[in-house]
């Protein structure tokens, strides 16, 4: 009796059948792409530096190369849009006629100016005997402004939060959503106060990198998907400080890549096919953001987000997960595709991790799309997650290839119009 080790083993080595997921998905070009991409001349590709332009220019080089056609509207297939940085230039607190010091309140805005005096909001109060956390993170999804009093006691977490938000965090746009004011008193109540903040605004330049396949049906779209930016540089080990980002998301990138260089070998396809290279995942999703508002959520009729597949899953050789497995039967479908073959998909297995909302696909997917991330990172085991260690070297390129020819297959009907996965509800997404 063949023992299962060898049995799986075997599975691995199998062809697949069929040329159409074989043919043009080939182990050479995704090891060029990926090395490419995770170079060390690419310098972790983070948001809005020279290392992720360089690599925008290049994705940008390939799709052409294939000979995609940019979105509409676009002439090129560089989807370009601004955010922006504020830094303060004044901020001036007084409560009850006694000015507050720099190091005993901070603020989140996206308004240029505020002025709060007779119409400032009442305040929150975070006292004493109160979780912090539980208290800052039901304040900080306020939807109105909003100033929280901080008790003292508080005050080592109130620091650590004040170094975070006083760093300038990029914003999708101006003047828009609440203003959120920290202050550390003693104070339960206030009788009046007068705040007066100026912010210095900086414009940021970032972008997407998006080209299509048109289909028969023009406004039937399969989006494939995954996020181009990292992390950059890190604190130095062994001398290394580039955090490279081999497997996040250089291999979900790479495979972005090779499906459009496969489909556009198919001939034109029944639905319009869109492969994109997301901007800014890693500091909040911004890129697919943008994209989202650039399209007809209803004309989506599937996300394939590939974020992390360039080591083995914990289901064995030749498999991956998906994430929301439960919230569409876009799974499912996927998993009949591929029945037969040496390749499965299975649901995401580590609930606990939050990782449906952690990519790109959650914004598609709060707008109703099926959209979902195929990943096969062991995420509870990784170590080289957001590391310097994140490299071409630690990857298997085999299983990655395999797993671009699984996506493949299990997209084929969907692409040819044959099966159209159910919506997800959006009272059900976050």
């Amino acid at each position: 009796m063949t023992s299962k080790k060898t049995f799986a083993l075997c599975l691995a080595l199998l062809p697949l059948g069929s040329a159409f997921a074989q043919k043009h998905i080939v182990q050479k070009d995704v090891e060029r792409i990926i090395k490419t991409l995770a170079h060390d001349d690419m310098m972790g590709r983070k948001t809005f530096t020279p290392g992720i332009e360089k690599a925008a220019d290049f994705i940008s080089a390939e799709f052409k190369s294939i000979g995609l056609t940019p979105l509409a509207g676009d002439t090129d297939y560089k989807q370009e849009f601004k955010m922006y940085t504020l830094t303060s230039e004044k901020a001036d607190i007084e409560i009850d006629g006694t000015q507050v010091k720099p190091e005993a309140f901070f603020y989140s805005t996206t308004h240029q100016k505020i002025e709060w005096e007779d119409k400032a909001p009442q305040p929150i109060v975070i006292g004493e005997a109160d979780d912090f956390r539980a208290a800052i993170n039901k304040a900080r999804r306020s939807t109105k402004d909003a100033m929280i009093l901080v008790h003292p006691k508080h005050q080592e977490m109130f620091n650590r939060y004040a170094g975070f938000f006083k760093q300038a965090s990029p914003v999708a746009e101006l003047g828009k959503g609440p203003t959120l004011i920290f202050v550390l008193t003693d104070k339960a109540q206030i009788s009046s106060f007068d705040i007066e903040i100026k912010n210095k605004v900086n414009e940021m330049s970032l972008a997407n990198v998006a080209g299509m396949i048109p289909g028969k049906r023009a406004n039937e779209y399969v989006v494939f998907s995954g996020h181009y930016d990292h992390i950059g540089i890190s604190k130095p080990v062994a001398g290394d400080s580039i955090a490279n980002g081999a497997d996040d998301d250089a291999s979900g990138t790479t495979a972005v890549i090779t499906l459009a260089k496969h489909f556009k070998k198919q001939g034109k396809p029944e639905r319009t096919l869109i492969f994109v290279a997301f901007t800014a995942e890693e500091i909040g999703g911004f890129g697919s953001q943008h994209f989202s508002k650039q399209l007809n959520p209803d004309e989506i009729v599937a996300m394939f987000n590939i974020e992390m597949i360039g080591k083995g899953s914990k289901f064995g050789p030749n498999t991956a997960y998906i994430t929301g497995f439960e919230k569409s039967d876009f799974g499912t479908l996927l998993q009949q595709a591929v029945k037969g073959t040496a390749y499965s998909f299975h649901p995401d297995p580590y609930p606990k991790e939050n990782l449906f909302y952690r990519s790109d696909n959650a914004t598609l997917a709060r707008l109703g799309v099926p959209a979902h991330t195929i990943s096969s990172v062991q995420i509870d085991q990784d170590k080289l997650y957001h590391s310097v260690d994140d490299e071409v070297e630690s990857l298997d390129l085999a299983h990655m290839t395999n797993m671009i020819k699984a996506v493949a297959l299990g997209a084929k009907d969907f692409v040819a119009g044959k099966k159209t996965p159910k919506r997800v509800d959006k009272a059900q997404v976050q």
